[in-house]
């Protein structure tokens, strides 16, 4: 398959100018390792998942880095985070020397980059792919089949069926990956927790029930919780308030950045299964809000999205922040428009004058064609 371009590329060729270190970080199969050879083809390239040249690193650092040149591609750099205290003294040394850092999860990386590279290096996130970068053949398929499908390049670009994708996916590298950050000693329970999460897609996080349902302590799973977005498997989104300290403080939603793997986890073996499914509402919302922070990490940027929610169970799905105001989107499954669905959103317009546009996000599918459709009131 030929290469699909990525849409944060052009921000890592600018930031690679004033930066001695690129730090690409992301779930395991986003793209990162592909990326990164694509944009730097020149560069020399070591993967640290080696096992041999792992063990040349360790055996003498600063040997290794002078064996790599004065640009290099280090691959999987969180399995020997040592290696960042002496890039940082090369780079203060050489302000010439350019090194592209890529690793799978932001649970040690990031907290020994941020100590060793402060100033040094620029952070990039790579997610599976958006919407605006796979070509338009590969979204003329049904939404079942769009969200079973997911985004990860192995089930676009290498075209591996899903069931076998996610199901290898999530053995070699979930569970094997979260066993070696938090020592996760009760594998069933934590496959029970996982599946308990995929249920709770687009719900508020409430670790008692999580608890209670998994069979181990609330500080167990909340120590899992940040370790599957460590590993960049789900990510919480906060709740909107005026008091912007209240959004610290009140409960985050449940989402997970690949509506393939949520598919796996919710026992969906055919994408015809969606078509009546349940969970059918929530996964296709877990795609329009993911589709959101996707866009906002290819410009580099964070996201900036929240929901609303009161006591009273009025909600709005996305509350995204701009420094020109807020716009309020209404996720629906739907695929006719229906009056009702901007009901919530006509509200938070009344109760924000800060509400700039307001939005329905909704199927529109008409003659098997996928359209993520809007339509602003």
């Amino acid at each position: 398959m030929p290469y699909i371009d990525r849409h944060i590329s052009g921000s890592i060729l600018t930031a690679v100018k004033y930066y001695p270190a690129i730090i690409v970080t992301g779930p395991r199969q986003s793209g990162k390792t592909t990326l990164a050879r694509h944009l730097f083809p020149d560069y020399t390239f070591v993967n640290i998942e080696d096992i041999g040249t792992r063990n040349r690193a360790l055996d003498d650092l600063n040997g290794f880095l002078d064996g790599l040149g004065p640009r290099a591609i280090i691959d999987e750099i969180q399995n020997i985070p040592e290696l960042l205290s002496s890039i940082q003294a090369r780079v203060d040394n050489d302000k010439s020397l350019r090194y592209i850092l890529t690793g799978s999860n932001n649970f040690s990386l990031l907290h020994n980059s941020m100590q060793s590279l402060a100033g040094r290096a620029a952070l990039f996130t790579v997610l599976p792919f958006s919407f605006k970068e796979i070509n338009k053949s590969d979204l003329d398929v049904s939404t079942s089949e769009l969200m079973w499908r997911g985004f990860y390049p192995g089930t676009i670009s290498d075209l591996i069926p899903p069931d076998i994708f996610y199901h290898n996916y999530y053995g070699t590298y979930i569970e094997r990956d979260i066993r070696a950050l938090g020592q996760v000693q009760h594998l069933d329970k934590f496959q029970l927790f996982m599946r308990l999460c995929a249920a709770r897609v687009g719900c508020e996080i409430n670790l008692a029930s999580l608890s209670i349902e998994a069979g181990v302590s609330a500080p167990t799973i909340s120590a899992w919780i940040s370790l599957l977005k460590a590993s960049y498997i789900v990510y919480s989104l906060p709740p909107y308030y005026v008091n912007i300290s209240k959004r610290l403080t009140k409960t985050p939603k449940l989402y997970f950045y690949d509506s393939g793997l949520l598919c796996y986890l919710l026992g969906i073996e055919q994408a015809s299964q969606l078509d009546t499914h349940p969970m059918r509402g929530a996964i296709f919302e877990n795609i329009a809000v993911t589709e959101m922070i996707k866009n906002r990490y290819n410009i580099a940027k964070e996201p900036n999205l929240y929901f609303y929610r009161e006591n009273s169970g009025r909600e709005v799905d996305i509350v995204e922040e701009t420094p020109d105001g807020l716009n309020i989107y209404e996720v629906k499954s739907g695929a006719t428009f229906q009056t009702d669905f901007t009901k919530n959103l006509k509200y938070l317009q009344e109760l924000l004058p800060a509400v700039r546009t307001a939005t329905v996000i909704y199927n529109g599918e008409t003659q098997g064609k996928n359209l993520l459709n809007i339509r602003e009131i």
